[in-house]
């Protein structure tokens, strides 16, 4: 009896420690293709960066942009909007944003029924709207300010 017990020990002992090794392995995975992730290059070209006063090309006098207001190092900058474009710090988002509080894939911004919407995409620290966090997409007029991480753009013409 004493026997049996003590092989029921090893083998529950053994087992577990494979499980441990399954997770720490795991883990490691997870890590190496977040790593991954963030280096790759970016198989689409993204948007362009617009200093403010630079030439936009053709523009709709309906289109809207981002201005960045904050950080004050980045104050001016102008990005056109297209139908769709991803907002974070990975290579391929149409609006790069360098900022250790903005997450690799932050916000989608999009068009439906001739209007700008935007939505957060599970990020951290949030999406903000006129400084309020918003759980659903929202839709975004002139003069609304968006916030993603420490960066707060205005929405204008």
């Amino acid at each position: 009896m004493v026997l049996l017990t003590a092989l029921d020990n090893q083998n529950l002992l053994r087992a577990l420690e494979v499980l441990v090794v399954a997770l720490v392995w795991l883990f490691f995975f997870r890590v190496i293709r977040a790593v991954w992730v963030e280096i790759r290059p970016s198989r689409t070209g993204g948007g362009a960066e617009i200093q403010a006063g630079a030439p936009s090309g053709r523009r709709d006098r309906r289109s809207l942009r981002l201005k960045v207001i904050e950080p004050e190092d980045q104050r001016g900058n102008v990005f056109d909007l297209d139908d769709e474009l991803t907002i974070g710090r990975a290579v391929g988002c149409g609006v790069r944003v360098d900022d250790s509080y903005t997450s690799a894939l932050h916000a989608r911004l999009f068009r439906r029924d001739h209007a700008l919407w935007v939505e957060d995409l599970s990020s951290t620290n949030g999406t903000w709207v006129n400084a309020e966090r918003i759980a659903t997409a929202t839709r975004l007029g002139r003069g609304d300010l968006l916030q993603v991480g420490g960066t707060v753009f205005e929405v204008s013409r």
